[in-house]
């Protein structure tokens, strides 16, 4: 670090994403991407003359059409939906416009590792709920937490979800505290819990385009709340980074909502793909957790998961593996086409027989 780093972030361990190499073609499995493409709207709406002449002009900063297009997609108003560069920024400003320094804050203990580093660069005070023994989340524990509250449903790395009856408990155990619920996987067999907001002015529902939409190359996220809410986080934003969106990104995003046969199709093809690849695995003698995202957890009481992981990689199908406490023997799949987990579920069978890869 150089001599000119703020104190504050001294020790502070970074969000390391998925590896993206170039060495060589590789099936990748490894971030919770897509290599389906996105809807045909979406060339279509990069291809509008009008939208490359306009490109010397800023952008709606209130970003008010995909607000707009939101709030169709999920019968609200405009007035209750954010929307930011990715649900990561999204995130970010929710603790930035909601939390002291040194407020507290709870997130599960295995889930997505950039909770832990949002809260480190706000300088929160931060608590680890451990999940139940089974990896399902502790609804009991974060009910009595009084701080705000943070996790995805259905949650990561194991794709885990719990009911909306268990978010309305959470909500109403302290209405005075912020619920953030993460809903970046919903789309993969959850029920959304956009409806409570309504009722609960203490939840806010943050969604992204990267994983159901076909979007993660063009990051963007939004986030559905009470409109005091709202507008206090586009005030925020306002003194922080205006124009958050461009127009292209906010054109294929609308694009993307209007389509929703195509958004229909494809969850519904990783799901049907998910649940075949877990049925394939357990023959294999894997465990496989019952996931309700757009990937699988897994693991082996034969091989371990960072061999897997290794091993997978040199036969050119990239994987996600966790070093960390109570997850270390699990490996983490993204969902991708039936072809590519068609290759995925040979190379490890090759694995698990001791047999060389296939050639690349």
């Amino acid at each position: 670090m150089s001599e000119f780093l703020a104190a504050r972030y001294a020790g502070m361990s970074p969000y390391v994403p998925g590896e993206q190499p170039k060495d060589r073609p590789y099936v990748k499995l490894n971030a919770n991407e897509t290599s389906v493409p996105p809807c045909p709207g979406v060339a279509k709406a990069l291809a509008d003359p009008q939208l490359a002449a306009g490109l010397g002009r800023y952008a709606d900063p209130h970003c008010m059409p995909l607000r707009e297009a939101v709030a169709r997609t999920y019968g609200v108003t405009a007035a209750e939906v954010f929307c930011g560069n990715g649900s990561d920024e999204v995130l970010g400003l929710l603790l930035l416009t909601f939390c002291e320094p040194g407020a507290r804050i709870a997130f599960p203990d295995v889930t997505y590792g950039f909770y832990r580093d949002f809260s480190a660069t706000h300088g929160l005070a931060w608590t680890e709920l451990p999940l139940r023994d089974d990896f399902a989340l502790d609804v009991e524990a974060f009910a009595a937490f009084d701080g705000t509250v943070v996790f995805p449903n259905p949650n990561a790395p194991t794709g885990l979800a719990i009911t909306r009856g268990d978010v309305a408990r959470i909500c109403e155990a302290h209405p005075n505290r912020l619920v953030i619920v993460d809903e970046a996987y919903v789309d993969y067999g959850s029920q959304t819990c956009v409806p409570l907001t309504r009722d609960h002015r203490n939840l806010v529902i943050v969604h992204t385009m990267s994983k159901s939409r076909n979007l993660a190359g063009a990051h963007i996220g939004w986030c559905i709340a009470q409109p005091d809410l709202i507008d206090d986080l586009n005030d925020i934003k306002f003194s922080f980074n205006p124009f958050n969106l461009s127009a292209p990104t906010m054109a294929i995003g609308i694009a993307a909502l209007e389509d929703e046969g195509y958004f229909q199709t494809c969850t519904s093809t990783i799901c049907e793909t998910r649940d075949h690849t877990s049925l394939a695995l357990e023959g294999l003698g894997f465990t496989v957790l019952p996931s309700k995202a757009n990937f699988i957890c897994a693991r082996h009481p034969m091989v371990r998961a960072a061999d897997l992981c290794a091993r997978l990689r040199t036969a050119g199908v990239l994987t996600r593996h966790y070093d960390a406490p109570r997850i270390d023997g699990w490996l983490r799949v993204t969902v991708g086409t039936p072809q590519e987990m068609a290759l995925f579920l040979a190379e490890t069978e090759r694995i698990l027989q001791g047999r060389a890869p296939a050639s690349p």
